[in-house]
């Protein structure tokens, strides 16, 4: 059986994310997006304190620390996330991150793919509080 590299059609690598669509949501905050038919996978580079903006969106978000640490902020409460955790955001719900003072990675999971979000551009296309 052949060997192939990881960048292809259907598979990927965090750590060289060849492939992605990428994205600056703000200062500080740049995010690679690997879109299916059902889903869409965000990978989220977050530099030292760098704080994204309160929005929200219809899709349902999952959440998850792969690095580093910070505060998610979620409906009106702060919650501290380090490495390993991960968490549920419905759609329609106000949300945003806060990285802590060594940055953070977060890989967030969009159902379904989030329109905005197929093609380059910036910001994070969605209401704000």
């Amino acid at each position: 059986m052949k060997e192939i590299c990881m960048a292809s059609r259907h598979f990927f690598n965090l750590d060289s994310l060849e492939g992605g669509v990428d994205r600056e949501l703000a200062a500080g905050i740049v995010t690679s997006l690997f879109q299916g038919k059902q889903a869409m996978v965000s990978v989220v580079r977050f530099e030292p304190g760098s704080k994204g903006q309160i929005h929200e969106h219809p899709e349902e978000q999952w959440g998850f620390c792969r690095e580093g640490s910070g505060v998610r902020i979620q409906d009106g409460k702060r919650f501290t996330v380090r490495s390993g955790d991960f968490w549920l955001t419905p759609g329609g719900m106000l949300h945003g991150m806060e990285a802590g003072e060594s940055g953070m990675v977060v890989i967030d999971i969009f159902a379904p793919p989030r329109g905005a979000y197929q093609v380059r551009g910036s910001g994070f296309a969605a209401s704000s509080s």
